[in-house]
């Protein structure tokens, strides 16, 4: 049985259709326009390896109309001028529509994405979320957006305030489409920026379905403008173009390496959200039951392929067995198959590129010596689509390749350990510090290996539960900067020092 109606599925694929509302064009200034080339790109159903859409290709030119666009709102519009409250309306409106259209986003993401309908829908929630969420930011701008400062110099009087940095670029990738272009819209507007997005070539549909709920929220031209295409064309001139004040980026660590060497040209503000491999710690009082259940949600939520999945799983040696043995038996149960289908947990992966990449990860691993204990292949049941059987493997040296390296699949690797000294150790071995997880009933040993942990997010008898009102980010090569939250809207502002001499009289350090 769909949990998806076949009308709305079909109306998405019209609208996908030329002529329909989601046309193969850019959204610059508030209109959906051609682009400079006749270049273009497929975007493909992971269920049933179909192309589902032609979008086109942006270039150099298309990002230099955008952020021309983007310049000219933030310059001579009045966006960034507005109060909060005012940009506010802006934000709850967007929400607003985003709810009421709910059951046909999610349909949509699960259709370009292939995440299962359920998941998708929670993303579309958490997105609506966003954008209600840093519009209480944005109202409360007009209320501290001034901070008095103590001077030891008597006579002056000196306060910071904050102001939008100016022209936002923001790269998204392909694995919570609608939901990570909110964790950059959302702040950004609220702050008073404008915005050029650029969102995965994989994934773009929910992308283009924000351009147009921006459309009937009336928002002011030219303060979110949407470009497609691919990293090495649109996403290099987005990030090298000078009018751009502030780059966002959320992807690989190579990528976002090449971004940073990119920006430092001239010297732009950045923000990375890069990969991870990160640590679930299990101790020898933990229930199996519960302690199983976060590790499958910690790494096959989203067929794996999230930046924070608690892909190192570490268990106490007393426990190590029968946890394996459980875990092993409850991945193999898990029901696979295309996201509209009702009851499936794991979708496709969402592409052929990532579905082979993480076979030829898993290949590479059992070469080394880790031991394949269940997955690692096709589903005999589908015959077309990126689908993998949860994979885990264990018995791999904690210097191998696939214990450091992010895979960015379901596939999970799992070591006992011996001691809590130890297992700080091995959870802290990597250099990525994107997330980590400890499970125990002793919560003073949950917190004080919490604390030892050098990662940006920990989660204590949990795995994965995100919150917009927490900041989000990594230690190492994990990234920089912090999204969501207060720390999320900080990103967009910029803070300026503004000192006041009060006295009537001469300083007198010259006039005698």
């Amino acid at each position: 049985m769909n949990v998806i109606n076949n009308t709305t599925t079909l109306n998405i694929i019209a609208q996908l259709a030329e002529g329909g509302s989601m046309r193969a064009k850019h959204f610059i200034n508030g209109q959906w326009l051609d682009a400079e080339s006749d270049k273009s790109f497929t975007v493909i159903n992971p269920a049933t390896e179909q192309v589902i859409a032609h979008l086109p290709a942006g270039n150099k030119l298309d990002i230099e109309n955008a952020v021309s666009a983007a310049r000219t709102a933030f310059d001579k519009g009045n966006w960034s001028t507005l109060t909060g409250k005012e940009r506010s309306k802006y934000l709850r409106k967007i929400a607003e529509i985003i709810t009421r259209r709910l059951d046909e986003l999610s349909a949509l993401e699960v259709l370009d994405n292939g995440k299962p309908f359920p998941e998708a829908k929670w993303d579309i929630e958490d997105t609506a979320g966003t954008f209600e969420f840093y519009a209480n930011l944005a109202e409360e701008l007009d209320h501290n957006n001034e901070t008095a400062i103590s001077l030891s110099e008597e006579g002056f009087s000196s306060k910071a305030i904050k102001e939008p940095i100016g022209v936002a670029g923001a790269i998204i990738p392909w694995n919570f489409p609608m939901l990570m272009a909110a964790w950059k819209v959302a702040p950004a507007l609220a702050a008073g920026c404008t915005m050029v997005l650029k969102p995965s070539e994989v994934t773009p549909l929910t992308a283009l379905a924000l351009a147009e709920i921006c459309q009937e929220a009336e928002l002011p031209a030219g303060v979110l403008n949407i470009v497609t295409g691919l990293g090495a064309d649109a996403g290099q001139a987005l990030v090298e173009h000078p009018e751009v004040d502030k780059l966002a980026f959320t992807g690989s660590v190579p990528t976002g390496s090449k971004i940073m060497a990119m920006a430092a040209n001239n010297i732009k503000n950045v923000s990375l959200e890069l990969g991870g491999k990160s640590p679930l710690v299990v101790f020898e009082d933990t229930d199996i039951d519960k302690a199983v259940e976060w590790i499958m949600f910690g790494i096959f939520w989203n067929q794996g392929q999230v930046c924070s999945a608690t892909s190192r799983v570490l268990v106490a040696e007393e426990i190590y067995p029968k946890l394996l043995a459980r875990l092993t038996q409850e991945a193999e149960k898990i029901i696979i198959g295309s996201g509209e289908t009702h009851g499936v947990l794991l979708g496709p992966l969402v592409n052929r590129a990532q579905y082979d990449k993480v076979l030829a990860a898993i290949e590479r691993g059992v070469k080394e010596g880790a031991t394949l204990v269940c997955g690692g292949e096709r589903p005999n049941t589908h015959e077309k689509g990126y689908y993998l059987k949860p994979t885990i493997l264990t018995d791999m040296a904690e210097d191998s390749w696939i214990w450091q390296e992010e895979i960015f699949g379901p596939v999970v690797c799992i070591k006992p350990f011996e001691n809590e000294k130890q297992a700080i150790h091995m959870a802290n071995n990597s250099r990525f510090g994107l997330a980590a997880a400890v499970m125990s009933k002793d919560l003073t040993r949950c917190d004080r290996v919490a604390k030892a942990f050098r990662a940006g997010i920990v989660w204590v008898n949990c795995s994965q539960p995100t919150f917009v009102e927490a900041p989000w980010g990594g230690y190492k090569q994990s990234g920089i900067g912090r999204e969501l939250g207060e720390w999320g809207l900080n990103n967009y502002l910029e803070t300026k020092q503004i000192t006041r001499y009060d006295s009537e009289k001469p300083w007198g350090w010259y006039l005698k």
